[in-house]
């Protein structure tokens, strides 16, 4: 799989990934934002075999699976742990509602504010799609040719190749954006180098615990392995209820942390009945989504 054929010759995924990284790098290096997950790995070591400066940096969540933590103590000690200085309970409260696929405030505070003024790289990475396969916002190089660039010109399509946020002050590259799953596994399979035990207990993606990207199965399933997890979220849900009535707006359909909850999970997943808030309700009650 990492070596691909397509109409316009054989290519070496892992090399076309180094070259990436070794056209951009930095004076200063790369900040490598690293998840402690699959993709993040794959990039981390193809730094390594690029053979360019970098830092690697995770951002703590208070919501991190434990088995990540303890996997990244044991295989990457050289990862910078950042605290971003609220936690997930804080936020909530801050924000006034759950963070929600279409709010996603949490990653914003947690992820995506870190290494500005940097050349951020990450592990990002295509699904399968036919905008895939046709290989918009794939950078060419090959060491025997000057190599093209090819850009997506729509802002509104998937993930770019390299990209660039001029409010944030950074600049992000995704060099291995165009891999499939089976591509980054059989990277580390190759190389013998070891993941989280959560894949191996059926996990095809690591993040934070109750994220609703994973969607409610996924959700549910992580609150039953970690139900001290699931009662934080109420605390914080009935702390955040609390702070409405605090500030003279409280919500007409949650009364508990409960109700919070039992609407956060449908949200994710599940369509909502009508005696149920709505994600319109939540705008419309002034709460700030940014």
């Amino acid at each position: 799989m990492l070596v691909e054929e397509t109409l316009f010759g054989t290519h070496d995924k892992v090399q076309i990934a180094i070259d990436r990284l070794r056209t951009f790098e930095p004076t200063e290096g790369y900040y490598l934002a690293f998840s402690g997950g699959k993709d993040s790995q794959a990039v981390y070591h193809l730094c390594r075999e690029a053979r360019v400066k970098f830092d690697a940096h995770y951002s703590l969540t208070i919501v991190d699976p434990p088995e990540v933590i303890y996997f990244m103590r044991e295989h990457y000690p050289d990862v910078a742990v950042e605290h971003p200085g609220i936690t997930m309970w804080d936020l909530i409260v801050k924000k006034g509602m759950p963070p929600t696929r279409m709010a996603r405030y949490c990653c914003d505070y947690f992820k995506e504010r870190a290494g500005r003024g940097r050349i951020v790289v990450t592990g990002v990475r295509w699904a399968e799609s036919s905008r895939r396969k046709n290989g918009w916002g794939v950078l060419e190089l090959n060491s025997h040719s000057s190599g093209r660039v090819k850009l997506m010109n729509d802002n509104d399509e998937a993930r770019q190749m390299l990209e660039s946020c001029v409010m944030k002050s950074m600049h992000t590259l995704n060099p291995i954006i165009d891999w499939l799953e089976d591509d980054v596994w059989e990277y580390l399979d190759l190389r013998g180098i070891p993941h989280c035990s959560l894949y191996d207990d059926g996990y095809s993606r690591i993040g934070c615990i109750g994220c609703p990207l994973a969607g409610a199965k996924q959700m549910r399933r992580e609150f039953a392995r970690y139900p001290k997890y699931e009662q934080a979220y109420l605390r914080a849900f009935d702390r955040m209820l609390q702070a409405r009535i605090d500030n003279g707006k409280p919500y007409l359909k949650w009364h508990c942390g409960q109700d919070v909850m039992d609407w956060w999970l449908r949200e994710s997943g599940q369509s909502v009945p009508e005696n149920q808030i709505t994600f319109e309700d939540i705008s419309a009650e002034g709460v700030d989504l940014s």
